[in-house]
């Protein structure tokens, strides 16, 4: 068998256990930071997060398929290794990326969830206090 066929191979192997491991973590570790999110919603939160994992594939998958070509021939193991190291490195950084803008997206939709929260008092007024003269 042809060595770059090889390494294509493996590529899309470890390419894909890779997303599919980081898009179960992040949907079993999300999932909990989401209902807190929608304050306690769990069927809006398990509905986000499942969205959330198919456009996590979608978008990595894509990427893995587009970024499988290569121009050069590997002709040696040591090429399989390089072709590798450097098409996994891209996979995983861009892995990184996706994972660190989904934790953003997902803060700062908590930290508007929190803000909205600490804005309604946690009692309703009882009476009306007109104001001082002197301030």
């Amino acid at each position: 068998m042809d060595r770059t066929v090889i390494a294509y191979v493996i590529y899309l192997v470890v390419s894909i256990a890779l997303t599919i491991w980081v898009a179960r973590t992040l949907s079993r570790n999300g999932r909990i930071f989401l209902a807190d999110v929608l304050r306690g919603n769990e069927k809006l939160a398990d509905a986000v997060n499942h969205l959330l994992v198919v456009g996590f594939y979608l978008v990595n998958l894509g990427f893995v398929a587009l970024y499988l070509s290569d121009d050069d021939t590997i002709v040696d193991i040591r090429g399989v290794f390089e072709a590798l190291s450097t098409k996994l490195g891209v996979v995983l950084l861009v892995l990184g990326v996706m994972h660190l803008g989904n934790v953003y997206v997902l803060d700062k939709i908590r930290r508007r969830g929190v803000m909205e929260r600490e804005q309604t008092p946690p009692v309703a007024p009882q009476d009306w206090v007109a104001p001082s003269a002197g301030v």
